[in-house]
């Protein structure tokens, strides 16, 4: 069996592996119009018709078991819309493959009141490790420093 390529020279994708994301929100689409617009319509004919009047009502069968079927369509869907977006921001990217853009990101410099400071470090993929370790915390004996009430005033 052949390979078809397209004009880049990949791989041409099949067409149901390109329109599968497209053909579950059509599909889903359309259970959500029939269970909720068109058979309601016809079971009220269908009882108009038969009986003279509408008695019972409608019981959407997708709500049937708390709703399963609609908290699972809208985690396929979303899951399948966040890797399609994923998948154009590495496209975008420089096309590498890989499913997450590289940005570069920004290490803000230390202020903290032990008086170390780092310089900023740009890195690449994730945050840069620490350029210094900080000074360890007081220990739990010591005795607190600086103004503070020794004693309080009764009531």
């Amino acid at each position: 069996m052949s390979e078809v390529k397209n004009v880049e020279g990949k791989e041409k994708e099949d067409w149901m592996q390109q329109k599968w994301r497209p053909a579950m929100g059509w599909m889903y689409m359309g259970v959500c119009v029939c269970d909720f617009v068109i058979f309601p319509v016809l079971w009220s004919l269908h009882q108009a018709v038969n009986h003279g009047q509408v008695a019972n009502q409608w019981q959407p069968l997708t709500l049937n078991g708390a709703g399963l079927f609609h908290m699972a369509m809208g985690a396929v869907l979303g899951i399948a819309a966040y890797g399609r977006t994923q998948e154009k921001m590495a496209g975008a990217a420089g096309g590498n493959g890989s499913t997450a853009p590289n940005i570069p990101s920004f290490t803000p410099p230390n202020t903290s009141s032990f008086g170390a400071t780092s310089t900023p470090t740009p890195s690449f993929g994730g945050s840069a490790a620490p350029a210094f370790m900080p000074a360890p915390p007081p220990s739990f004996g010591s005795k607190p420093t600086g103004p503070g009430p020794t004693s309080f005033p009764e009531l």
